[in-house]
Order: structure tokens, then sequence, then C-alpha cells
């Protein structure tokens, strides 16, 4: 699963790609209608992402994004200190146990 958030002046939205083992693409796009920071965009982006795969019946998974801040706090790798994040966190975290596996990479922009 790729997914990416996004913000500007009027709006928020996200995007979610699936790629199947059979190279079969699902393609998903939201949009946020209430203010968001762009960390906000980015976990919704995951959060909408985790929540079809759990439809979909995908019990593993592995996660694709450009943010390194995102990427390396839900492996773990950085510290995490946001009251206004403290819900998506944990919410990310509860979706987790809903899988056999899953997996966060950092990937570059250009391959997202």
């Amino acid at each position: 699963m790729y997914f990416d958030g996004a913000l500007n002046i009027n709006s928020a939205g996200a995007g979610i790609l699936f790629i199947t083992p059979t190279k079969d693409k699902l393609r998903y796009v939201l949009r946020i209608h209430f203010l968001a920071s762009n960390n906000a965009a980015e976990y919704e982006a995951c959060l909408h992402g985790l929540r079809i795969a759990v439809e979909l019946g995908i019990k593993c998974l592995m996660v694709y994004r450009d943010s390194a801040l995102v990427i390396n706090q839900f492996n773990k790798d950085w510290s995490y200190s946001s009251k206004k994040m403290d819900a998506y966190y944990a919410e990310i975290r509860r979706f987790e146990g809903k899988f056999y596996g899953i997996e966060y990479h950092h990937v570059v922009r250009d391959q997202n």
C-alpha cells in the first residue's frame, strides 16, 4: 500500500494505492472535510488505507510512504510526542493488530 496526504490553501485530501501480488492496482482518493495539518492528512491517508485493507481481508501488508517522519514514527525509530496527534497514533497501532504482518518502508518521493 502506498499512501499520501496532501494539504493546500483550500482543503486537504489523501490518496491510497494498493498493488496486489499479481500487480493489479486499486486506487482510492478521499477529501478531508475539516481543518487538518499536513501530518494529520498523512495519518488520515494511512488510516483510510488500513481500513480498506481490513475490509478487503488483507492479512499481510507492506506500507510505503516518502515521509521519513511518518514512517520512522510508525516503525518506532523516532520518538513520538504530539498531543494533537496522539489519537491518530493510537488508531494506527490499533489497526496493526488486525494484520498477521505489517511493515512500513520509506521510499524516495519519485517512487511514491
